[in-house]
């Protein structure tokens, strides 16, 4: 049943990833926003929404030492996935749509965006990593960090909407135009209140087919036997981080690097602020480099990774599909460190 249940929310995800491409482009659009705000801003916080939810449902309304252990671990897993899975996953994706890309192998993006973006992670996740090293008891620092990792967050929303919109490709239909029966044919624009629909019911079964792809994914857990740890720190993220995956897909398979590549890296930023805020508020005791060192280790995977990636974009002033790749050695990399300190007994 849960394979049944397993498959039917990978469904929901992925009809919501399509819904979700399409409505925001036109949300965008509607709005005169440059590409990266749609993929960096719009895009990454609408997909980051499931992952978002489980760590602050666990934390704040959870209870108990071990409902947090599951929040913080997912808090921590969500960048890792993103700087790592995510990123192989688009590039392989790159790789096998080659042939019917403009560009190939390629990557037609800004690299000055994508470092711009990059920046801000590393800024704020290293604040918010540092802060683990502070004492559990000094409370004050730690809601100080987090109000100003909300700054941060809202200083970088700020600097991508104030971007010029450039000439962007022509957008395909929107999914629910025909729905709305006053609005003229395409190629003439919707109606922003049912492009805005749209995106509500994408963004509803990207939340829905997440939130029943981790109990599906519990359930095969618990009957395979597999450590709760393991569950927070990889499998859970997997699962959440679904649309950003498949929306980057989609993307680079239209040939929309641009947003693709902000879809991921503008996600970083998000989960680098808003939940390690909750985990800093909320969990001051287990959001501790002692009391999780292994699921604090993943940060350091993070940024090697990220930076693996980046910083030889930024040298070559290109990007291409096999440089994402890197991002799956650094993922098998942390699981076999996982599965070491599950055998040891160190988690």
């Amino acid at each position: 049943m849960d394979v049944v249940f397993l498959a039917v929310s990978f469904g929901v995800i992925l009809a919501g990833a399509e819904l979700f491409t399409n409505g925001i482009e036109w949300f965008g659009h509607k709005l005169e926003l440059a590409e990266g705000a749609i993929g960096s801003v719009l895009a990454a916080v609408g997909t980051a929404l499931p992952e978002t939810m489980i760590p602050f449902i666990a934390i704040v309304f959870g209870g108990g030492a071990a409902a947090s252990e599951v929040g913080v671990g997912a808090i921590l897993g969500a960048p890792f996935m993103l700087s790592t899975l995510a990123m192989f996953v688009t590039g392989a994706a790159v790789l096998v749509m080659r042939d019917r890309r403009a560009n190939r192998e390629d990557l037609v993006v800004d690299p000055d965006v994508l470092g711009h973006d990059i920046a801000y992670f590393g800024v704020a996740y290293a604040i918010a990593v540092g802060a683990a090293l502070l004492p559990a008891d000094l409370l004050l620092p730690r809601q100080l960090t987090a109000v100003l990792l909300i700054g941060l967050y809202a200083w970088y929303v700020i600097g991508h909407l104030r971007a010029e919109a450039a000439q962007e490709a022509e957008l395909a239909p929107l999914r629910f135009h025909r729905l709305d029966r006053r609005a003229p044919a395409h190629p003439a624009p919707p109606r922003l209140r049912i492009v805005t629909v749209q995106v509500l019911v994408a963004l509803g079964c990207i939340v829905g087919g997440a939130w029943g792809f981790v109990h599906a994914v519990e359930g095969l857990s618990s009957s395979l036997g597999l450590n709760g740890t393991l569950l927070a720190l990889l499998v859970a993220p997997i699962a959440t981080e679904l649309p950003e995956k498949l929306n980057s897909v989609i993307w680079v398979r239209q040939g929309k690097d641009t947003l693709a590549m902000g879809n991921i890296t503008g996600a970083m930023v998000f989960q680098s602020a808003f939940p390690t805020s909750v985990g800093l508020v909320f969990a001051p005791q287990i959001w501790s480099a002692s009391a999780a060192g292994v699921a604090f280790a993943s940060a350091g995977i993070t940024f090697l990774s990220a930076a693996a990636i980046v910083l030889p974009m930024l040298v070559r002033r290109r990007l291409d599909g096999r440089a994402l790749l890197v991002g799956g050695v650094f993922y098998v990399a942390y699981v076999a460190v996982v599965v070491a300190s599950l055998a040891g007994g160190h988690v």
